[in-house]
């Protein structure tokens, strides 16, 4: 066979990735957001996926009900805007 240059998804020119390799690549790629980290991301995914639909309604429901807060449609564009002001607003109080 002929020699095209193309690679399977994980291949290197130089061959496959070692699993410490891939793992070190992919540590490099993660960022989290203030006050975030892996523990915490891993706690939230945990959370969701083993919620069962009757419990993810109730949850969205309940956040309805708040009296103390809000739920508003906006444009995008408006969003990091209103999330910073949101923030400035919490650390102020």
């Amino acid at each position: 066979f002929l020699d095209h240059g193309l690679r399977s998804k994980g291949q290197t020119p130089y061959g496959i990735q070692t699993p410490d390799e891939e793992e070190t690549q992919m540590k490099r790629k993660n960022h989290f957001p203030k006050g975030w980290n892996e523990a915490r991301v891993r706690q939230v995914l945990e959370h969701y996926e083993d919620q069962t639909e009757e419990e993810a309604v109730a949850e969205d429901e309940a956040a309805f009900t708040k009296r103390d807060q809000t739920v508003m449609v906006v444009p995008k564009v408006l969003v990091p805007k209103i999330t910073r002001l949101v923030a400035r607003e919490s650390s102020a109080r």
